[in-house]
């Protein structure tokens, strides 16, 4: 090398430097890939995320090529920089020589190069990715050979070198996916995704009606309390029963009805014909499998029973829709059936208010894995039947006690305000 000019050598040596940062800056980028944004990309059609999910998923073919021509410069680029010392300065300078170029590559061909690739992977390795695949055809019976000494090594180990590039997320993993979205997805849009997740947590039972609250058609009432009730009705299907809820023969869509009954020429046997079959659901049922129930039965109401048959509840396919996009109100909390707002800035809510429906109406986080009404919360906390006017911490939330009924709480007022402990002082 001695008769080549020293411009040359500093020129080559400076073009070794660019390589190294090259494959540095290369590697983190691959490594760096958000392989379900990759996956989306390459099948939208762009060449090169298809060309970088087929490197990836060898990632040993592609981390051998890059480790060696990365190793490569970087010992070519050692010995020039001896070469040009030897030549400038003597023997006593090829020290200092080595220790200067370990600094040049750390910082200008690895450290950064491989800041800006982790910042910017699609930059950095979708345009590296063709050269890369170009050097691989070339290098491959190298990259091999390489490749078949470390997978021999690594299956020492127990570890497979051949081990599936798929990564599944879990049910949790998901969730942070979607809550650290930020403004890619609408924060709105953001919690029906999260709704949707909470599904199979909750069963039919966490939003049901209960039974003591259902509101049907007792074939048996006066024929003019029938009439009232039916044009006055605010739900669209009712069920029809007999004296009994437990003695139901279906369910009564009002629209059916609506021209005899507006002519008057409606008959309970009339009515009793338009009525469809019950549709009847177990009890522990999950959210989401009742949801693919629904529309598979082509059914928007059924009724909740137990392991006896008899009846606990009604569920409709509103309430499950509920879970997923909210209350179809403006605010909830001032138009749900059994909250009240107060103007003290709290609220009388009724003891039969599901827990689920109180953290949705005032964005309440109580645990949803013990009772499932605001009375049985209540009840669980005391272990008996409180007297109206006494008042407790509920999950760290002020409940008053307003009225009570037989063995339950009827009423409470609560307030959406949170009380934290108060720290002891310490002496």
């Amino acid at each position: 090398m001695s008769d080549i000019p020293l411009e040359m050598l500093f020129a080559i040596l400076a073009v070794l430097l660019v390589l190294s940062a090259f494959f540095s800056s290369s590697e983190t980028a691959l490594m760096s890939l958000n392989r379900y944004r990759l996956r989306h990309l390459a099948r939208s059609g762009r060449r090169s995320a298809r060309l970088a999910t087929k490197l990836l998923d060898r990632p040993d073919r592609i981390l051998g090529v890059i480790l060696l021509g990365n190793n490569f410069v970087n010992i070519l680029a050692a010995s020039l920089a001896t070469v040009i010392a030897l030549e400038l300065y003597g023997e006593g300078a090829v020290g200092p020589a080595s220790l200067l170029l370990t600094l040049v590559v750390l910082i200008f061909s690895e450290v950064a190069p491989k800041t800006l690739a982790a910042l910017h992977p699609e930059r950095i390795a979708f345009p590296a990715a063709w050269p890369l695949a170009v050097l691989l055809r070339l290098l491959y019976p190298l990259v091999w050979a390489v490749n078949t000494v470390a997978n021999a090594t690594l299956r020492l180990f127990r570890v497979d070198p051949r081990g599936s590039g798929e990564e599944n997320l879990s049910r949790e993993e998901l969730r942070s996916v979607v809550n650290e979205a930020g403004t890619l997805i609408p924060r709105r849009h953001q919690k029906m995704l999260l709704n949707i997740l909470d599904l199979e947590k909750a069963t039919v039972e966490d939003i049901m009606v209960p039974r003591n609250e259902i509101v049907g058609i007792d074939v048996t009432d006066d024929w003019d309390e029938i009439v009232t009730q039916l044009a006055t009705s605010q739900h669209t299907r009712l069920p029809v029963f007999r004296e009994s809820i437990d003695d139901v023969h279906g369910i009564l869509h009002l629209r059916r009805i609506i021209p005899d009954l507006t002519s008057q020429r409606l008959t309970r046997e009339q009515l009793l014909e338009h009525v469809d079959p019950v549709y009847f659901i177990p009890e522990g049922t999950r959210l989401h499998t009742q949801l693919v129930n629904f529309q598979r039965q082509h059914c928007r109401v059924g009724m909740v029973v137990d392991e006896y048959g008899d009846i606990m509840g009604l569920v409709a396919l509103e309430d499950i829709l509920e879970e997923i996009v909210g209350e179809f109100t403006t605010d909830p909390a001032a138009h749900s059936r059994h909250l009240r707002p107060l103007e003290s800035g709290g609220y009388l809510a009724q003891g039969s208010i599901s827990v689920r429906e109180l953290n949705r109406a005032l964005d309440w986080d109580l645990p949803t894995d013990g009772p499932r009404t605001l009375n049985g919360l209540i009840l669980e906390h005391l272990q008996s039947i409180p007297e109206p006017g006494t008042s407790l911490l509920v999950h760290g939330f002020p409940v008053t006690i307003v009225q009570t009924q037989d063995n339950k709480v009827k009423t409470a007022e609560i307030q959406p305000r949170a009380v934290r402990p108060r720290r002891r002082r310490t002496e």
